[in-house]
């Protein structure tokens, strides 16, 4: 690891103070740091890129932040095969799994190539209008349709692999990467999926019917979606920050997309302590 891109969310201000000591301890063991533009800013650093480029130019990418960070920054890597390792200066933090005590011990680690890795599907959603394909995302924890703040229970005709599943009836539907399963979709009553496991999660939300339950499927199946309710506060969003409003029967194809993402793990970090440490397991 030659050349390591460092992005950090803005708004959190120990941010500051961890790249003040980080970039030292860096160019000490011969290691470039290579900021995005603002991350430069925030720490008066030269040699910045642009955001968009810095996945094509290192062999690392590092993120302070959230898991909302993160997401974004793997949406940004995109088709480029670079790990990326994130470090939670946020809340709850599933994907940042590295804390600030263990960022140092674990980039060295990172530098002895002594480090584990993990690979994440991701989703591709592409909305087609009157048969036209007008847009498409990724995303690595899920794809969500619901209605806006004033809209009514909207109705979704749902195909699995050209069969047709049933029309739920809800606020809302999940769908969801193992690693979106302790997301929205935990919250909305989904099961929580091994994030190497080749699976995928329906979940309705808040559905018409109490029998409607969420369902894990293949990552191989085709998921089509009919959007059937007429209101216009009805949309896509993927992760939680990239939406697109829909129309009365526009429909939705999701699939498993053919790019994985790389994280690294944290040193003796297995995912059932992350849980425990994360949900508060065993604790009264």
């Amino acid at each position: 690891m030659k050349r390591i891109g460092i992005i950090a969310k803005l708004h959190k201000p120990e941010a500051k103070a961890i790249l003040q000591e980080l970039l030292p301890w860096l160019m000490a063991r011969g290691v470039e740091a290579v900021p995005d533009e603002e991350t430069a800013k925030l720490a008066g650093m030269t040699g910045a890129q642009p955001k968009p480029d810095l996945p094509g130019l290192v062999d690392l990418l590092l993120v302070l932040g959230g898991d909302g960070t993160l997401l974004s920054v793997a949406r940004l890597a995109g088709t480029r095969d670079v790990p990326i390792l994130g470090v939670n200066l946020g809340g709850l933090g599933f994907l940042t799994e590295v804390t600030l005590e263990e960022i140092y011990s674990t980039l060295e680690a990172v530098l002895q190539g002594t480090y584990e890795v993990t690979q994440r599907i991701l989703l591709t959603a592409t909305v087609y209008r009157q048969g036209e394909r007008i847009a498409e995302y990724v995303a690595l924890n899920d794809a969500v349709i619901n209605k806006g703040v004033l809209a009514r229970m909207i109705e979704l005709e749902t195909y699995i692999d050209g069969r047709y599943v049933t029309t739920f009836r809800a606020d809302g539907l999940i769908l969801s990467t193992p690693t979106g399963s302790t997301a929205y979709c935990l919250a909305a009553g989904g099961p929580i999926v091994y994030p190497t496991l080749r699976a995928l999660v329906v979940a309705p939300i808040c559905p018409h019917t109490l029998t409607l339950r969420p369902i894990v499927i293949p990552d191989t199946a085709k998921i089509e979606i009919v959007q059937n309710s007429t209101d216009e506060n009805t949309c896509l969003t993927m992760d939680g920050q990239v939406g697109f409003t829909l129309r009365h029967r526009d429909v939705i194809k999701v699939v498993r997309s053919d790019h994985t993402i790389t994280l690294l793990k944290a040193p003796a970090k297995d995912y059932f302590q992350i849980l425990r440490t994360k949900l508060h397991w065993g604790e009264r």
